[in-house]
């Protein structure tokens, strides 16, 4: 880790052999490492774009772009790029049969009723709340007003995004059940929005 290593060893000393659900801290904290790291070089490449433009960055939109960007590497460490830390240290695996994904809805998930109700809430809770920053965030990053299904599908998208690259580099599974909840936890993000801020942006 380059930056939360002092905080992941006083957590792995306090907390390690008390709680059942350890490698999911450790799956936290190295994601969160990661997305500082690769966070930095974001903000470095929209200095340089907003240089090139000869823009003048407003402080208001800065803030949005860089908590909604932080989000989307944050998501994106926690689902698809897991165990390594650079882009060339990750494997990729194309010759997975397609019967490793799960098309069918709701079928893992109803399974997980017999397992540890952590696993359960995760997978279907879970899943709605990662995606509630997308859907506040992303009308309140576009200039024009988003309509309810323009918020849908690029949240459904994204989701078949990370399930697709969850198949590719093993570091999941594809489940259909991901991008159903993931989308409603989309929609619901954009309900909040819509609530807090009334008729949002016009056309």
């Amino acid at each position: 880790m380059l930056f939360l290593g002092p905080l992941y060893q006083y957590a792995q000393s306090r907390l390690a052999g008390h709680i059942n659900h350890w490698p999911l801290v450790k799956l936290a904290i190295y994601s969160l490492d990661k997305t500082l790291f690769y966070l930095l070089i974001a903000l470095v490449l929209r200095w340089g774009y907003l240089r090139l433009r000869h823009q003048k960055p407003r402080l208001r939109g800065e803030l949005r772009w860089f908590f909604f960007t932080g989000y989307l590497l944050l998501l994106l460490m926690l689902t698809v790029f897991r165990n390594h830390y650079f882009p060339w240290q990750w494997p990729v695996y194309l010759h997975r049969p397609l019967s490793d994904i799960n098309f069918v809805p709701l079928v893992n998930t109803l399974k997980l009723r017999f397992g540890s109700p952590v696993d359960l809430w995760y997978q279907s809770l879970g899943n709605v709340v990662w995606f509630l920053p997308f859907g506040f965030g992303l009308p309140a990053m576009t200039k024009h007003r988003l309509r309810p299904f323009g918020v849908v599908w690029r949240a459904a998208l994204l989701s078949v995004v990370i399930e697709a690259l969850q198949f590719v580099l093993y570091t999941g599974v594809a489940d259909i059940d991901d991008v159903i909840f993931n989308t409603l936890g989309g929609l619901l993000g954009y309900g909040i929005y819509r609530f807090l801020f009334g008729r949002g942006k016009r056309q």
